[in-house]
């Protein structure tokens, strides 16, 4: 008999009569909201029956995690209720849910405006407290295109259509409340009414289907929640998230730009290029350290290169192409290959086992113009991309090393992280057997490092599974960076091989690493991790002395030699102008010092040591500024 989970009980189920999620709800948890109920392992609506052959049942309350993404997918079709009620000729498309959030894409004569949210949310609202009920029907495919077909809605007729021809589907669900009837997969809340808070956030063009040759339609995004104080808190959170926004703070810090003439690709200026060059020479000291020889490969190499790796069957549609000599090439978007090619120049031992080369290159991938943003998702950036060669037996110790290596990089620049092992995916190379070794490797690899890891499963890359990093950021936001990942098939079709200890050649086992992945997309998250306010070690201007007397010149000036010849970038600022001018002046570079010298710090040999936040410190004497100065440096040396 199965069972119905109730957070730490077990209680029984008869099955043998027709039940419904309401039922077990109405029997087992009256009083309490329910949202949906999972079915061994995957969620349903309230009104379906139960099937007979299930065996765990959990009934969705406010205290579990699936029930957010239900609220959040009914509030998107509340929306679209609300837009069809106020607006019957707009057309509805798509409205999934997202991370913290939802959208839904409308067809609209003209595009929403962020004032028009407004009378959006007072419908939404009024239909939540209407309490609509939420019914879900299945209908041939035929009678939902006809159904459609009559409503004008030819982007529903669309969808019916693909799902027809790419999953040979002759059923659709169907989900009414109220007089507005939408195409969808679901689950749903059973009542609108089960919507405690919600807020649309913004709106956005987005072409049908992504694709840049369709219709440009207006996307409304938004945000619900299972309580009002959570709401405010992320609300709280996204107004903090404007604040820091990378690409404004890198526009008033003159660190990068972008430019039409080169789309989605940044312009590193001197301010941003110092901090890059900083990340970059970090990355390669630590590599160094643990046994990484540098090398540089082209970027553009033969078509046939991507062939031979398997890109081109996977990633053709995301790469760049040209001809040269009337030979086709590709620009490389990924390292891997010429690595390869590297290895299989010379021949190696197992003694000569593990092979570690690593590789700042620069790759290009086509994204969309739809989905680049700022230097989270750019078309040009740089990887710290690395690979090793190893035996079987050396790869459990090679992974711990990374894992080490991560640690050490993300502790560094203050961030929390965790862990994820991505298994196979649909489309791969190599068959059940090696994907069971590969994943079996990460797996025992992460218990002996003591990780505690989700399992993402099919998110694995097409050669082999892998361990994905996300940072958390100082606002609560999470960001994929670093990735391990373990690959028995690309050496095999490079025919890369060494000799064993038994005099027998052998392929050996490839693990491409990354630390921090992007440094693009790298230095953005950093950006808004610190707000701008980077560490001493990394700030392109360090310190800025503020020179406010003609008797403290001469001091000043002696001050500002001496830090020079310690290595400091610093800068002295002994014009006429007065300190509240040149506060303002120099504020917004946001430098982790600003010590101001007056006649009176010049006569006892002092300073006055102002911080980011406006704090001043009084009567600081040299040899104690440079003792803290040479403190702080030492976060980032290896």
């Amino acid at each position: 008999m199965p069972e119905l989970i109730l957070e730490a009980s077990r209680i029984p189920v008869d099955l043998s009569k027709p039940v419904t999620g309401f039922d077990l709800a109405k029997a087992h948890l009256k009083g309490t909201r329910v949202y949906a109920i999972k079915v061994d392992g995957v969620v349903r609506d309230l009104s379906r029956e139960v099937p007979a052959s299930a065996r765990e049942i959990q009934l969705l309350t406010e205290k579990d995690p699936e029930s957010l993404e239900v609220v959040r997918h009914g509030t998107a079709h509340v929306l679209a209720q609300a837009v069809k009620e106020l607006e019957p000729e707009t057309q509805v498309t798509i409205g999934p849910v997202i991370e913290n959030g939802f959208f839904y894409d409308f067809s609209r004569k003209e595009p929403w405006k962020e004032e028009d949210l407004a009378n959006l949310e007072k419908k939404m609202a009024h239909l939540i407290k209407s309490g609509h009920p939420v019914k879900r029907e299945e209908w041939p495919v035929e009678k939902a295109i006809e159904f459609f077909k009559g409503l004008g809605e030819h982007y529903k007729v669309e969808i019916i259509q693909d799902l027809i021809k790419n999953e040979g589907a002759t059923v659709v669900s169907l989900y009414t409340q109220g007089a507005f009837t939408d195409l969808c997969r679901g689950p749903h809340i059973p009542n609108t009414s089960l919507i405690p808070a919600f807020k649309l956030t913004h709106v956005a063009g987005a072409y049908w289907r992504g694709d840049e040759k369709n219709e440009m339609l207006t996307r409304i995004y938004g945000t619900a929640f299972l309580s009002k104080e959570a709401l405010a808190e992320h609300l709280h959170r996204i107004e903090e998230a404007k604040k820091r926004d990378h690409r404004r703070i890198g526009t008033e810090q003159r660190l990068f730009s972008f430019h039409p003439e080169a789309p989605a690709s940044p312009f590193f200026h001197p301010n941003g290029g110092f901090i890059y060059a900083q990340l970059t020479d970090y990355i390669r000291k630590l590599n160094r350290k643990y046994g990484f020889q540098d090398v540089v490969t082209p970027l553009i190499m033969d078509e046939n290169m991507w062939k031979k790796s398997g890109h081109w069957d996977h990633y053709k549609e995301n790469m760049y192409f040209t001809k040269v000599d009337e030979r086709d090439f590709a620009v490389k978007p990924m390292n891997c290959p010429g690595h390869c090619m590297i290895f299989a120049t010379h021949r190696h031992s197992y003694r000569d086992l593990p092979w570690r080369v690593s590789e700042f290159g620069r790759v290009h991938r086509h994204e969309r113009s739809g989905v680049t943003a700022g230097l989270f998702r750019v078309r040009s950036f740089v990887q710290d991309d690395a690979h090793i060669m190893c035996t079987e037996d050396q790869i459990e110790g090679e992974i711990l090393n990374i894992l080490e290596m991560i640690k050490i990089v993300y502790t560094t620049f203050g961030f929390e992280y965790f862990v994820e092992l991505s298994t196979r995916p649909a489309s791969r190379l190599g068959d059940d057997a090696t994907w069971d070794k590969a994943e079996g490797a990460l797996k025992n690899a992460l218990e002996r490092a003591g990780l505690k890891y989700k399992l993402n499963p099919g998110d694995g890359a097409f050669y082999g599974p892998k361990i994905d990093c996300h940072l958390r950021d100082s606002i609560g936001r999470t960001h994929q960076c670093g990735t391990i990942q373990l690959d028995y098939q690309m050496p095999q079709r490079f025919e890369l091989q060494y000799t064993g200890a038994d005099n027998v050649s052998h392929a050996p086992v490839m693990i491409h690493r990354a630390i921090i992945g992007s440094m693009e997309r790298f230095f953005g998250i950093l950006i808004e991790h610190v707000a701008g306010k980077f560490p001493l070690w990394l700030a392109p201007q360090q310190i800025q002395i503020l020179s406010i007397a003609d008797e403290a010149k001469s001091f000043s000036e002696k001050l500002f030699q001496d830090l020079k010849s310690r290595g400091y970038r610093v800068i002295l600022d002994d014009s006429n102008d007065k300190l509240s001018a040149k506060i303002k002046k120099y504020q917004p570079d946001k430098a982790p010092y600003m010590l101001i010298v007056g006649g009176k710090e010049a006569e006892l040999g002092v300073v006055s040591v102002r911080d980011r936040e406006g704090q001043q410190r009084q009567g600081v004497t040299p040899a104690d500024l440079f003792a803290e100065l040479a403190e702080q440096m030492k976060v980032g040396q290896i």
